[in-house]
């Protein structure tokens, strides 16, 4: 048994998740907020058979893509009063980061 836990971004939860409930896989769903962006995501926690890891795992990745999305940050200027210019960047946002765990025990009550 297996413990996945992915943290996706939240344009990409649902549709992960039809495709995984299709297949009759559960999971249960955290709101989490990223660090670096403080966008919305979802953490998902997923337990399954070892012999199900790598389909669980392909509809990851084709369901959670990279894409750009434009960010403006705001940049100070040196002078006599503290102001910020917003200054447009492209990042990327999206996929998925996921870690795989071993489970030692499962016990459903």
């Amino acid at each position: 048994m297996k413990m996945v836990i992915a943290i996706v971004q939240d344009k990409d939860v649902s549709k992960l998740l039809q495709c995984v409930t299709r297949v009759g896989l559960r999971a249960t769903r955290l709101a989490s907020t990223g660090g670096f962006l403080r966008s919305g995501n979802t953490t998902l926690l997923f337990g399954v058979e070892e012999e199900r890891l790598e389909g669980l795992l392909s509809t990851i990745r084709d369901t959670c893509h990279q894409r750009d999305e434009m960010l403006t940050l705001a940049q100070p200027i040196m002078g006599p009063v503290d102001a910020h210019i917003p200054f447009p960047i492209e990042v990327p946002v999206g996929g998925a980061t996921v870690f795989v765990l071993d489970v030692e025990q499962f016990i459903k009550v």
